[in-house]
């Protein structure tokens, strides 16, 4: 206890460095990555605008990314974020990198709850004379807006756990503080103590995102 109270700076740096990690990889998956969701769902056979050659595209580039394990994708996407951000570790770089790979989830997250509106609402809002991208906006994605708060949900969940990972490998967070000071250091005490914190972000997170998703849905 004494050792955690002694990097208690070092803790709250720490624990600071994971909500910015996930709070950047969140925005920047959750633009990529409903872009890329709304690309697959329209463009898809029976889409509001259905083209094989696009919705092919980026159905290949999903599934090639999407299954490819964190640690890894890390390293091959080493160049890009070395181009983007400038440097390949540290707390910025791990948060494009994790940003990045959610995009793809986030994608196919997108694509799922937007595909389960029912057909009839569409059909109703085509009869009235509304265009793909007008349905699109006014009619699907609100539809669907319930399911979508629940599946950002996940993935912020999902977002916090990578950036533990990205931090036993010099992305900073409460992952590298753990790994640091205390695995290495045979600290249980100062382990355990960021390994709740973390426990603690999740539940809240995902709190706060069951209770916005029942409040959409009871509209």
């Amino acid at each position: 206890m004494d050792r955690l109270i002694e990097l208690g700076p070092e803790f709250w740096k720490s624990a600071v460095e994971t909500l910015y990690m996930t709070t950047f990889a969140l925005i920047m998956a959750g633009v990529l990555g409903t872009l890329i969701g709304m690309g697959l769902y329209v463009t898809r056979g029976g889409g509001l605008l259905p083209n094989r050659v696009i919705g092919g595209l980026l159905g290949l580039v999903v599934n090639f990314f999407r299954p490819i394990p964190f640690v890894l994708f890390i390293a091959v996407a080493m160049p890009l974020t070395r181009a983007v951000v400038g440097s390949g570790i540290g707390t910025t770089a791990g948060a494009f990198a994790i940003g990045l790979a959610a995009s793809f989830a986030v994608g196919r997250i997108v694509e799922q709850h937007l595909v389960s509106v029912s057909p009839g609402v569409i059909e109703a809002a085509r009869a009235m004379g509304a265009g793909p991208w007008r349905i699109l906006c006014t009619v699907v994605i609100p539809e669907a807006l319930g399911p979508l708060i629940l599946g950002y949900t996940f993935i912020v969940v999902a977002l916090i756990d990578m950036t533990a990972m990205a931090g036993m490998i010099g992305g900073g967070g409460l992952g590298a503080f753990a790994q640091i000071y205390g695995f290495r250091q045979f600290e249980p005490v100062v382990m355990w103590a960021a390994i709740v914190l973390i426990v603690v972000f999740v539940h809240l997170v995902q709190l706060l995102g069951t209770r916005l998703a029942r409040v959409v849905m009871r509209r």
